[in-house]
């Protein structure tokens, strides 16, 4: 319902929608698939892909509405290429990867949606403090200065860029 909601009122305000950023994760256990508790893996996979597959398809007539609609996800390297004790973690973030590609898909060529993915790499972050406890976070770049691959692929200089995987670093 939430979604439906947040799709009403941005089509009473503006009546399309330019960009969708899915940003929002959740890191869950680092254990082997063995024993990875299996409430936190779909709890995992419900923030990391399914709220980005249903708030995508609530909000695409909205982006398609736009002369010039970018989605955009965040990845992770993870989500490339497996690691061992990343579990859901790694397994949603190459789902995101697949979604993104079959979307971008779908919509090229018939529509000015563009879809693209972004890894933004070791960033001075919560998740990934958690991830790593005993990272020197200082050597780490802060959010805020990795905003310039974003700022272009959510604008029109990356028009006609889609399908594509990205790394900030």
């Amino acid at each position: 319902p939430e979604y439906f909601a947040l799709a009403d009122q941005l089509q009473q305000a503006y009546g399309r929608l330019d960009g969708l950023l899915h940003n929002a994760g959740i890191l869950g256990q680092r254990a082997p698939i063995e024993h990875y508790d299996v409430a936190a893996w779909h709890e995992v996979m419900h923030v990391n892909l399914n709220v980005p597959f249903v708030l995508t398809q609530v909000l695409l007539p909205l982006l398609r509405r736009s002369a010039d609609a970018s989605i955009l996800f965040t990845s992770s390297r993870v989500g490339r290429r497996g690691r061992a004790y990343w579990g859901a973690y790694a397994v949603s973030k190459f789902g995101i990867e697949g979604l993104a590609q079959v979307l971008a898909d779908e919509t090229s060529g018939s529509t000015s949606v563009r879809v693209n993915c972004i890894n933004p790499g070791g960033t001075r972050t919560a998740m990934r403090r958690l991830a790593y406890p005993g990272e020197d976070a200082a050597r780490l770049p802060e959010p805020a200065s990795l905003m310039s691959p974003y700022l272009f692929l959510l604008g029109p200089a990356s028009r006609g860029i889609t399908g594509q995987s990205f790394d900030c670093q």
